[in-house]
């Protein structure tokens, strides 16, 4: 019996994880997860708890009573907290200035990447699980591994396009999430040793999905 196949997406904001995970999900036939939407949910959770996003042992103590519910179809990609659809407030101003505080508390990842194990260990066909430490940490045993990746410029004109933002003060955004992500203590944004680059810079996105695709099927 061959084990589901789990594909690990790894990789710094606006490099297209999202978008190219559910195509490659929606290709193979398997589950998709954006753990990056995990951690914007708990904290949209901490601040309508009011909880102090400087104070690390307050978000510990309140990610416990988080209940988390992300979709896995690749069609219809989303998240609750609890009964509440928060898919689209998780992408608002607030939640992305929050969510490295909160995504860099020790407790908050402990959490979430138990949870995110199990979701890949029920994904009876596999599944494409994307975010910022898929390959080296949440999933290491993946059977093919991905670090997705583009130069700040692209990605944060790509960032600014997808949100009708202005390009300059995306990127100044996308370097400071970039900073903060790399340089934490606990999971850390790294390339895992056996993951293979794929640098999208001068690529368009049917390109990075054949690309991938490629990749799995050689795997």
């Amino acid at each position: 019996m061959t084990s589901p196949l789990v594909i690990a997406i790894d990789g710094p904001s606006g490099s297209g994880k999202s978008t190219v995970s559910r195509a490659v999900a929606r290709e193979l036939g398997l589950q998709y997860l954006d753990t990056g939407s995990m951690y914007r949910a708990m904290t949209w959770f901490m601040q309508d708890q009011h909880v102090d996003l400087d104070d690390p042992q307050e978000i510990a103590a309140y990610a416990k009573q988080a209940q988390i519910l992300p979709s896995t179809n690749p069609d219809t990609p989303g998240i609750h907290v609890g009964p509440i659809d928060v898919s689209e407030p998780i992408r608002g101003e607030n939640v992305t200035a929050g969510v490295s505080r909160v995504s860099a508390v020790p407790e908050v990842r402990a959490l979430l990447v138990d949870l995110q194990r199990e979701i890949a260990a029920n994904a009876v066909n596999g599944i494409v699980a994307e975010g910022r430490d898929i390959g080296p940490v949440v999933l290491p045993n993946a059977k093919v591994k991905i670090f997705l990746t583009a130069d700040e410029t692209a990605r944060a004109a790509r960032r600014a396009a997808e949100n009708g933002e202005d390009i300059q003060a995306t990127q100044q955004q996308l370097a400071r999430r970039d900073k903060a992500d790399s340089t934490r203590k606990t999971s850390p944004l790294v390339q895992a040793d056996d993951a293979v680059v794929v640098d999208t810079t001068d690529m368009t996105l049917e390109q990075v999905i054949e690309r991938i695709l490629n990749i799995v099927r050689g795997a």
